[in-house]
């Protein structure tokens, strides 16, 4: 494994994530079910404003329980972005149902609302945006495109807690969303997502399937009753210890944002002065959280795979985020995608790249990530 000088991300943690973790550890009961996963839930739940939240094993598992719940699975179709990590597009094939994709916009590189429009036909069931990089997408836009055609609007906020329009934070514009606490994350359990909703319905339904279908009033593990197993359901389950580190992380999740906010903005400064990129920008009623920091480079796919190459051999580690998904070789098989179908998406992903962004970042570090981006420049954009 290579060592970098500068990894992509490095994960923000303290003391108490070590004692809640350690904690259940020494009890030597309750690892897999317990009370730290309500407290979490209850903890999600304060922070978005939202009437419920269910934790899981992982965003893909949110993702895929909301489709189930909702009912959405053969002949139906479900639009979503090319421009987003594979678990989005993935899945409603999950349910049996397929993946329509829209083109997204050049500004908030998020789905673009005249364009899911146009994709709109009498199977769509549902919308389903991401918000890129922690950065809002066009959701109000999207908000009234699902509304006028009577669908669902289902957010994958994966990479965007605490982001928001207007003071209201992201994933609370749909009919439910999903969260992600994977390792990159902006709060991380190591693996981890939650299903964020108002809908009581949708809440209970999703704590079934989460655990097998069955009808929990007591823990599992804690008690002599017999399961009441009353759906078909999974082990989507986040475990007790794993919520225990949630807790701690999501109580200094504002700190971490702040964090973020201010490296990102140290960082725009300075590469901002060099020509042959583009720095990120938002519209000035949203608020990234900068979970990850994307800049485009102008000149081509080749200049910018050079950039990530040369950026590695000084110890800098920079990754594409993201490759068109119909352009992968699964969705070229299957559905028989060739390019040239999202002009947006694939001139994006052309130049888009990844560098280093995370809360602990110093100032020394993002001065040396510029200087190293200039360099490349000023050889004229040679290795």
């Amino acid at each position: 494994m290579k060592y970098w000088k500068i990894p992509l991300f490095r994960i923000y943690w303290d003391d108490e994530d070590i004692e809640r973790v350690t904690g259940i550890i020494k009890s030597g009961f309750r690892w897999a079910a317990g009370e730290n996963v309500d407290e979490f839930e209850s903890k999600i739940v304060e922070y978005m404003g939202a009437k419920y939240a269910v934790a899981v094993n992982s965003g893909t598992s949110a993702l895929h329980i909301l489709l189930l719940v909702y009912g959405i699975g053969e002949g139906d179709e479900v639009i979503v972005p090319s421009f987003t990590f594979i678990a989005t597009a993935n899945a409603p094939l999950f349910v049996g149902a397929k993946p329509v994709f829209a083109d997204i916009e050049e500004t908030t590189l998020g789905l673009d609302p005249d364009d899911v429009r146009r994709k709109i036909t009498k199977k769509t069931r549902a919308i389903m945006p991401i918000h890129f990089a922690g950065c809002p997408c066009s959701v109000e836009g999207l908000q009234a495109v699902a509304k006028e055609h009577k669908i669902l609007l289902i957010e994958d906020a994966a990479e965007s807690l605490g982001a928001n329009v207007n003071g209201k934070k992201v994933g609370t514009f749909g009919d439910s969303a999903i969260l992600s606490f994977c390792q990159n994350k902006v709060v991380t359990t190591g693996e981890g997502g939650a299903i964020i909703t108002n809908s009581r319905e949708i809440y209970e339904k999703s704590n079934l399937l989460r655990s097998h279908g069955r009808s929990e009033i007591v823990n599992y593990f804690s008690s002599i009753e017999n399961a009441n197993y009353v759906a078909l359901g999974y082990n989507f389950r986040m475990s007790n210890i794993t919520a225990a580190l949630g807790i701690a992380q999501i109580k200094k999740v504002d700190k971490m944002i702040q964090m973020r906010r201010q490296n990102a903005e140290y960082m725009t400064q300075l590469l901002s002065r060099i020509e042959g990129i583009s720095t990120p920008s938002t519209a000035k009623e949203s608020q990234c959280v900068y979970q990850m920091y994307p800049i485009r480079v102008k000149a081509s796919k080749i200049t910018r795979d050079n950039l990530k190459e040369h950026l590695a051999q000084k110890g800098v580690m920079s990754k594409v985020y993201f490759d068109p998904v119909h352009l992968s070789r699964f969705y070229r098989k299957t559905f028989g995608y060739k390019g040239g179908e999202l002009p947006v998406t694939e001139k994006v992903s052309e130049q888009i790249l990844s560098l280093p962004m995370y809360p602990t970042i110093t100032r020394e570090e993002i001065d040396y990530i510029a200087q190293q981006v200039a360099d490349f420049f000023a050889k004229g954009g040679d290795v």
